[in-house]
């Protein structure tokens, strides 16, 4: 297995210098630069390559594996092919990515919101911060802060009066920051947070659009991408919906093994592929993530391991060490190492130690949200002794 690290590019708060110091091999990336919608160039991508792989005198090598991601578009979302020319676009960078002969993309396609938050520095037991999702706080945004037309229908009473008083006790830079939080776009993207207006907006065009509709966009996309990525020698790989359930009456497709199972089936090309995040699925309680892998095992290209632990409303959850939470990363590392034992050494799967605790020297840097290096650092020093006691020494 290669060890990845992702790199938000040159502004990034952690250099490249300091990825080698982590032991990792591999960078994840993207051109986050980059407009959603518009087609990457060839140029753009060997110059961000050229970075990362250049390596200076005395210094040890690193290789752009995977980029994650190229953003699919919210059209083609609500679309499916019929949004030809944001597909053409995205197949455009596809090939540019592919002609520098990186062989992993990764995606996600959850509709208006991503991997969404409600604190990104939450205090722990140790003292180092967390990212959290608050079930309570968030239906406080939902019905109080956006005030979404039928969302009262979808939380219970006592949901309700709770969501009411923590609301009036939240001051204005409370609501303010949580607001930020749960607008703001992917890391590293150059977007601004939605305004609430925008937000509403971008919810009211899903009107009319359910998981079955949603999953047929996807399955067009994929029906349309697929065969350049197989022509061209790439393997694209879904990320699972994160939290892997409904948001904001929104439909979530790629939460549970059944989810894959559907999208593999209607495209069973083996560059349709999924990316393995432990954290993501480890939400729900009924994913049975060794199974998971072992059922998946051959379309598995890259692995986010992490892990989360869910709170006692079964609905809030927050970021644990990586040894730590609700998955046990021993038993999902012997899955995943048995597959990479059956594979070319080109084709073995590159993972990476995801979201780490805010800690030490970090907690009085500028971080982005989810990624400081120390606590990506112990979480990969802790992967990579797992990895050593099956007798897989990672690359």
């Amino acid at each position: 297995m290669r060890q990845g690290w992702r790199w938000f590019g040159p502004e990034a708060p952690v250099t490249l210098d300091e990825v080698r110091q982590t032991g990792a091999t591999n960078i994840v990336s993207s051109l986050h630069q980059v407009p959603i919608g518009r087609a990457w160039t060839e140029g753009e991508v060997r110059e961000r390559q050229a970075m990362i792989e250049t390596t200076p005198p005395g210094r040890s090598s690193l290789t752009w594996s995977v980029v994650e991601s190229i953003p699919i578009p919210d059209a083609v979302k609500r679309n499916g092919g019929r949004a030809k020319a944001d597909i053409e676009a995205w197949i455009a960078s596809l090939e540019a990515v592919a002609a520098c002969g990186i062989p992993i993309v990764c995606y996600n396609f959850m509709p208006v919101v991503d991997w969404t938050r409600t604190d990104l520095d939450h205090v722990i037991d140790t003292g180092a911060t967390a990212m959290r999702f608050d079930h309570e706080k968030f239906a406080v945004f939902d019905l109080f802060v956006l005030q979404r037309a039928g969302a009262e229908q979808q939380y219970s009473p006592e949901d309700k009066a709770r969501a009411r008083e923590v609301f009036e006790a939240m001051s204005e830079a409370e609501i303010a920051e949580i607001t930020r939080i749960i607008t703001s776009a992917l890391p590293g993207s150059t977007t601004e947070p939605l305004t609430i207006p925008q937000f509403r907006e971008r919810l009211a065009a899903y009107t009319g659009i359910d998981a079955a509709k949603l999953r047929q966009h996807l399955i067009e996309f994929l029906q349309a991408v697929t065969p350049v990525a197989e022509a061209r020698g790439v393997k694209l790989t879904l990320h699972p919906d994160d939290p892997p359930r409904s948001l904001f009456g929104l439909p979530r497709i790629a939460s549970t093994a059944e989810d894959y199972a559907a999208l593999f089936d209607a495209v069973p090309s083996k560059a349709n592929g999924m990316c393995y995040c432990t954290g993501s699925l480890g939400v729900r309680a009924d994913n049975d993530l060794p199974a998971i892998a072992r059922r998946f095992a051959s379309r598995i290209h890259f692995a986010h391991l992490r892990a989360t632990k869910r709170e006692g409303d079964g609905r809030s959850f927050h970021e644990s060490a990586h040894l730590e939470g609700d998955v046990d990363m021993v038993a999902v590392l012997k899955e995943l190492v048995g597959e990479d034992r059956r594979r070319r050494a080109d084709e073995t799967i590159v993972f990476r130690s995801d979201h780490g605790h805010r800690m030490l020297d970090d907690l009085d840097k500028t971080v982005t949200p989810g990624y400081p290096a120390i606590g990506r650092l112990r979480g990969l020093a802790e992967l990579r002794g797992i990895l050593y006691a099956l007798g897989a020494k990672p690359t």
